[in-house]
C-alpha cells in the first residue's frame, strides 16, 4: 500500500480544558468518517498552548492521564491513529510534546519539543531525542512549531530514520498589525509557510503543518509534496478537518540521505590535514643535510 489518507485538526483554541478534550474526540470522529489512517492536531491542543496570556490552567497530570485515556478510547473507537499536541509534566518541568496513539488506542510514545522558542524558556523545559514512528506501512516523525521552522535538522533526522512525512504541529495566531495573507505562502507574508515548502523539498518527504484556526491567522494547515509544492492548504480562519492522500513512494527521501554531515566533513578535513602535515615533517626529516628537497629549485 502506497497511498495513506493524513487528516490534520485545523480547530479553534479551546475554551477551556475539558472543551480540548471533546474537540479532539469530534475531529478524531470526523477523521475516521473521512476513513483517514491519522490525525494530526496543533501545538499542545490538550489542555491549550501555554503562554500569550491564553489563562490555560496550571499543569494537572491527573487531567492529562484522564484526557489522553479518553483521546485513546476515540481513536481505539475509530480505527485512527492520532498525533495529539499535549504537554507532559516530569517532575517538576513541563514539556510540549506530542503523544503518538496508535490504531487500537495504545500509546505509541511522545515526541517532545526539544528545541524551544525563546519566548518559550520560562514556560517549556525543552526535551531530548528523536523518534520515527509507523502506522501500517507509513513511517513518520514530529517536529513541533519553532522548530520546524527554525531548525531543518530536526525533519531531517526523521526522514533519514525512514520517515515518509514529518508533521508540524504548531501554534500561530494573529497578532496587532500582522500581515493577514490570502494565499499560501504569500511573498509579503513572514517566511513560516515558506520554510514549509523547503523542509519537504530539501528532504524529499512529506510535510504536514497543522495550525489552530482563528482571524486573521498567518499561517495555516497545509501539506507540502515531496518536491517542494504545495498539494493542499486550508482556507485562512476556517475551522475544520483537511484531509488529503498522500502517496509516500514519491517520498524517497533522496536529499535528506545525501547529507554530509558538517562536522563530520570538519573532522575528516583536520585529520586529513594532521596527515599531511604529519608526512611532511617526515620527509623534512628524511633529508640530509646538503641535499635538496625533491622537486626543490636553488
Amino acid at each position: 500500500m502506497n497511498t495513506y489518507r493524513i487528516a490534520l485538526a485545523n480547530l479553534r483554541f479551546p475554551t477551556s480544558r475539558e472543551e480540548s478534550v471533546r474537540l479532539a474526540e469530534g475531529a478524531i470522529a470526523e477523521a475516521s468518517h473521512e476513513r483517514a489512517d491519522i490525525i494530526c492536531f496543533p501545538e499542545c491542543f490538550v489542555p491549550g498552548y501555554r503562554g500569550m496570556n491564553k489563562g490555560v490552567l496550571p499543569p494537572d497530570p491527573v487531567f492529562l492521564e484522564r484526557a489522553w485515556s479518553n483521546i485513546g478510547a476515540a481513536a481505539a473507537k475509530g480505527s485512527v491513529a492520532v498525533i495529539l499536541g499535549t504537554e507532559r509534566v516530569v517532575g517538576d518541568a513541563v514539556l510540549a510534546s506530542a503523544l503518538v496513539i496508535n490504531r487500537d488506542g495504545t500509546v505509541a510514545g511522545f515526541q517532545d519539543k526539544v528545541q524551544v522558542d525563546p519566548s518559550e524558556d520560562t514556560i517549556y523545559t525543552p526535551g531530548s531525542g528523536r523518534q520515527v514512528f509507523q502506522v501500517d506501512g507509513l513511517k513518520f516523525g514530529v517536529a513541533i512549531c519553532h522548530e520546524g521552522w527554525r531548525y531543518p535538522e530536526t525533519v531531517r533526522v526523521a526522514v533519514r530514520g525512514g520517515a515518509h512525512v514529518v508533521f508540524h504541529p504548531h501554534f500561530h495566531e494573529a497578532e496587532p498589525g500582522s500581515y493577514t495573507p490570502s494565499s499560501f505562502a504569500d511573498p509579503a507574508n513572514s517566511f513560516h509557510e515558506k520554510a514549509a515548502l523547503c523542509r519537504a523539498a530539501e528532504n524529499t518527504c512529506y510535510f504536514a503543518t497543522v495550525n489552530y484556526a482563528g482571524a486573521g491567522s498567518p499561517t495555516t494547515s497545509a501539506v507540502v509534496q515531496p518536491d517542494g509544492t504545495l498539494l493542499i492548504h486550508q482556507p485562512y480562519g476556517k475551522e475544520g478537518l483537511l484531509v488529503a492522500d498522500i502517496d509516500i513512494s514519491l517520498a524517497t527521501g533522496l536529499l535528506a540521505s545525501r547529507y554530509k554531515s558538517v562536522e563530520a566533513h570538519e573532522a575528516g578535513s583536520s585529520k586529513a590535514h594532521e596527515a599531511g602535515s604529519s608526512k611532511a615533517r617526515e620527509a623534512s626529516d628524511s633529508i640530509k643535510p646538503g641535499a635538496r628537497a625533491p622537486g626543490s629549485r636553488n
